[in-house]
């Protein structure tokens, strides 16, 4: 039997979506507003998903403490208020699209989460939209 555990962060960043070997007219034709030269921000809502058995010792599929201080390390603390294309070298190449915060995200957690548990980001870019990456 498994089961999934869920834990809710948020944070805010801004972006521009573009890319450098294309005009603006092509990036607006594009991203529209998203590719706005002055940048602009998303308040995010992050939820994290960890599926697996249940312990039998602690009757926890992880330790939603631990999660908590993994998503502030990783996320949080690396992520909010910060200028996505300027400060995070892993989007100064990368397009910073909700799909790519995604799969940064995954990366960072998965490193720090038992091998035997499933993960799952699923990231809010606004109330309406939002994506979801497994790893897959």
């Amino acid at each position: 039997m498994e089961i999934t555990v869920h834990r809710v962060a948020y944070f805010n960043a801004a972006h521009r979506l573009f890319r450098p070997d294309w005009d603006d007219a092509k990036n607006f034709e594009v991203f529209g507003k998203c590719s706005n030269p002055n940048y602009h921000g998303h308040n995010y809502e992050l939820v994290v998903s960890v599926t697996g058995p249940i312990d039998q010792e602690t009757g926890f599929v992880m330790d939603l403490k631990i999660l908590k201080k993994l998503i502030k390390l990783e996320v949080e603390d690396t992520l909010d208020h910060k200028n996505l294309n300027l400060e995070i070298p892993e989007f100064k190449s990368t397009n910073p699209t909700a799909e790519n915060i995604s799969i940064y995200i995954w990366n960072k957690l998965r490193t720090h989460i038992p091998s035997h548990l499933k993960l799952a980001i699923t990231l809010y870019e606004t109330p309406r939209n939002y994506v979801t990456y497994s790893g897959k």
